[in-house]
């Protein structure tokens, strides 16, 4: 298993994953463009991606001027493997590196995702839309459970 950072080139790659998944589905790719993935990637903020056997099997992106998580998928037959747990951390360590502005995402009611999410500390704080629950995980709140899992 290899983490690194996503770039441009990884993009194709990547979105096989995000179209594979059977949450949070993405009926349509057109409302995820190209252009939008270059963005987060070159000017807004960054992302990762996890491989085995040279194969992409889950990545994440970050928007550091949104301050939002804008994306963070695995290919179900990965799921439960730690894959996840380990771009999410990868992704919010960098970030509150760069910030301490809290962060939000929005992610399907009722899923593996949502409880992922509780899971990992971070805050319902409402909706985001009409169908999605909206989540912030605040800096100092990051700075405690890192600390926690150190010392356990």
């Amino acid at each position: 298993m290899i983490f690194r950072e996503a770039t441009v080139d990884d993009i194709d790659n990547y979105m096989v994953v995000r179209m594979a998944v059977k949450e949070n589905v993405l009926n349509n790719p057109a409302l995820v463009p190209r252009e939008d993935n270059v963005e987060y990637l070159t000017k807004y903020g960054k992302g990762w991606v996890c491989e085995i056997d040279n194969v992409i099997v889950g990545f994440s992106v970050v928007g550091l001027t949104q301050h939002n998580v804008w994306a963070l998928f695995v290919l179900p037959e990965f799921e439960g493997k730690g894959i996840g747990r380990k771009l999410h951390d990868i992704m919010i360590n960098w970030y509150f590196k760069q910030t301490s502005e809290t962060i939000w995402l929005g992610t399907e009611q009722n899923t593996k995702a949502e409880i992922f999410y509780k899971n990992r500390g971070w805050t319902i704080v409402g909706m985001h839309g009409s169908d999605e629950t909206k989540f912030e995980m605040a800096f100092e709140d990051w700075q405690r459970i890192t600390t926690d899992h150190r010392h356990q």
